[in-house]
């Protein structure tokens, strides 16, 4: 039987076995080749109250199955997924999408990080040749300031923590900075973009003093724990007098799918149905294969045969590159 990561308990990561079901219409399977840990979200799972929870974020598999009802798939294809940490895949076909020539199945996976803040970079005021600055160098965080430096925006990095920084200064982006550059005549009223992939309040408020007026700071980070005592006012302070625009950068706000307008979608604002998170996902994929974002030494492949070990290597931060990707190709073999 195929083994899966579950989160048994709190913090308890555990490798089981499972069986899988009878393909229903509409569905593709086929043997998992890689998966991506999205570390601060399964964390953040693993620190609930329901359990069991079977955590993943990204996979590519080989597709070995094919619904009589799909269309235009056939086996042997390698498919990118939004799939669970596990040894097969199994999904609606619509909910996949074929990876582009020459593309490693490993780097692919990260497709689905770049996604978190693509939604941003479609619903964004900010024009390319904006100032954009993000908080928060993980892996959310590398991914989105290459995206907005790609898109033509002039992208400025703060992160406290010095190796972040080191990585994405040898990544291509050499405007990372410790601390927030409120009092620098270069960034005073000059930055149309704010977007926080740190998850941290401090940042969230040092972002509505520096945005230009009419600015928007987008909170692309989840705030799993609270960091500091700032209070609510000093939020309101800053947001009302300087006609700060604060939102939630949900990567949920855009359609699955691109499809045609809908009144109701009209009348609650949303105004592209061109752009989707799948998407999104197709950009991203097309962005990896063209090596639009320089990943030497970023990424470490793990096999996932002990999934204790590799979630306490990732909490007490032991891993040093920012994008893990396990490796079920090797699932019986040794590290």
């Amino acid at each position: 039987m195929p083994d899966e990561i579950m989160i048994v308990a709190k913090q308890a990561f555990e490798l089981a076995s499972y069986e899988d079901l009878p393909l229903k219409a509409g569905e593709v399977r086929g043997r998992t080749l890689y998966t991506l840990v999205s570390q601060g979200t399964e964390l953040g799972w693993a620190s609930g109250d329901a359990f069991p929870i079977r955590p993943g974020y990204a996979a590519v598999f080989r597709v070995d199955e094919v619904a009589g009802d799909v269309v235009g798939l056939r086996p042997g294809e390698l498919r990118f997924a939004m799939g669970a940490h596990r040894a097969t895949q199994t999904h609606l076909a619509r909910h996949t999408l074929p990876l582009p020539a020459d593309l490693d199945p490993g780097t692919a996976t990260l497709a689905r990080l770049m996604g978190v803040s693509m939604t941003t970079l479609m619903t964004t005021m900010a024009r390319p040749g904006d100032r954009v600055v993000i908080t928060g160098a993980g892996p959310v965080g590398l991914l989105a300031a290459h995206l907005f430096n790609i898109s033509g925006y002039r992208v400025t990095v703060v992160d406290p923590d010095e190796r972040r920084r080191a990585q994405l200064a040898r990544s291509g982006l050499s405007d990372c900075r410790e601390r927030m550059p409120l009092g620098d005549d270069a960034f005073a009223g000059r930055v149309a973009l704010v977007v926080d992939c740190s998850g941290h309040e401090n940042a969230i408020l040092e972002g509505c003093r520096l945005v230009r007026r009419l600015g928007e700071v987008v909170m692309v980070g989840v705030p799993w724990r609270k960091w500091t005592d700032a209070s609510a006012h000093d939020l309101m302070n800053a947001v009302f007098f300087n006609l700060a625009t604060l939102r939630s950068g949900w990567e949920w706000e855009i359609p699955m799918h691109a499809h045609c307008f809908q009144w109701e979608e009209l009348l609650a604002g949303y105004n592209n149905a061109s752009h989707s998170v799948f998407s999104g996902f197709s950009l991203a994929l097309d962005w990896l294969a063209e090596g639009r974002i320089p990943l030497d030494g970023l990424i470490r492949q793990v096999v996932p045969n002990n999934p204790s070990s590799l979630y306490s290597d990732i909490a007490a931060k032991r891993i040093e590159e920012p994008f893990i990707v396990l490796d079920w190709t090797r699932l019986e073999g040794e590290e």
